[in-house]
């Protein structure tokens, strides 16, 4: 067992997380992330209420471990989170906001709450706030990115702004060697994106999971071009069709894009189809239609790394077994 403060905090076997990525992280991906003692995210981004009420559930279904459901708060929607809330979610986790009108919500509920952040100054008031623990993502992360600064530099200084509070470390993890660095770092797990993009249970078009699987860490670029939905916000992407296209013509601004309004797809909501424009924040799910390649590719530099699709769980096993045995036969011996 690899025990720290996060695990004994949530009662899970191992300082791994399953980041939240939306539209893809759903309930089987997270049911079988914390089935095989991690921790797994449904990601709330994209479903009406009565859709995360029923993913939740469903995932309730495959496991009785805890299960976290992440918010966005720039689009917080409040029947949504009593949604999750009501179907008895675990943890709570938010980002890109200000967090304190919801801490004692999660509290009443039962569940505990954690908060995103790209910076020890932001940890600090996710922590006056009265979080549970911290997430401290660094730039190398894909997705939207808060903050500037690499993960093993931004996790010593949250650790040090919040101790005891858990931080978790997520941007450039994929592997048992990246884990036990971070925790080396000072951090109490591991939370891991792209590289769970590589599992059959995630809910990603096979286009996308390809390119992930193609890419290194320069295919990889920090931009806010993919606004549509989520103006001016920096997030990680692979540099797709769209993404060329775009620099070819120059970088121009919005309203001069290439293709700027163009449908380029659609996708599927429930029992609900609806259309994706270019430059849209949504990337090509399992059920998405259209010209995938043209949609949004996130992806955090830890794509280099991230080669092999495995399922969740023995994904889980394998990076716990890495970084024990870095632990005890590269760590261990070197303290005499």
């Amino acid at each position: 067992m690899l025990r720290t403060s996060f695990t004994d905090l949530l009662g899970i076997e191992w300082p791994i997380v399953q980041a939240a990525m939306g539209g893809v992280a759903r309930a089987p991906l997270a049911a079988a992330v914390s089935e095989a003692g991690a921790l797994g995210t449904i990601a709330h981004p994209l479903m009406p209420p009565a859709m995360l009420g029923a993913e939740i559930r469903r995932a309730r279904a495959l496991t009785a471990r805890p299960i976290a459901v992440n918010f966005l708060l720039s689009t917080f929607n409040p029947a949504a989170f009593r949604a999750a809330l009501d179907a008895g979610v675990d943890v709570v986790t938010f980002l890109w906001g200000d967090v304190r009108p919801h801490v004692a919500a999660v509290h009443a509920a039962g569940a505990k709450i954690g908060m995103q952040v790209g910076s020890a100054d932001e940890a600090a008031a996710a922590a006056d706030a009265g979080v549970d623990f911290v997430i401290a993502q660094g730039v190398e992360a894909g997705g939207h990115v808060r903050g500037t600064t690499s993960t093993l530099v931004l996790v010593p200084s949250v650790v040090d702004r919040v101790r005891p509070l858990p931080v978790v470390a997520a941007g450039g993890i994929a592997d048992g060697r990246g884990i036990v660095a971070v925790l080396a770092a000072g951090a109490d797990a591991a939370a891991l994106g792209t590289r769970f993009m590589l599992t059959p249970e995630a809910s990603v078009h096979p286009r996308y999971r390809d390119a992930i699987r193609e890419a290194h860490a320069e295919d990889t670029v920090l931009t806010t071009l993919f606004d549509v939905g989520w103006p001016d916000a920096p997030h990680r992407v692979l540099r797709s069709a769209t993404v060329r296209a775009w620099e070819s013509a120059g970088r121009p601004p919005v309203g001069q894009r290439p293709g700027e309004h163009e449908q380029v797809g659609a996708m599927r909501l429930g029992e609900v189809s609806a259309p994706v424009v270019r430059y849209s924040v949504v990337p090509p799910m399992l059920d998405t239609d259209g010209d995938v390649d043209a949609f949004c590719f996130y992806a955090g530099q830890s794509c280099e790394l991230a080669c092999e699709v495995e399922p969740a769980g023995r994904l889980v096993g394998r990076l716990v077994e890495e970084a024990v045995e870095i632990i005890r036969s590269r760590l261990s011996p070197l303290v005499g």
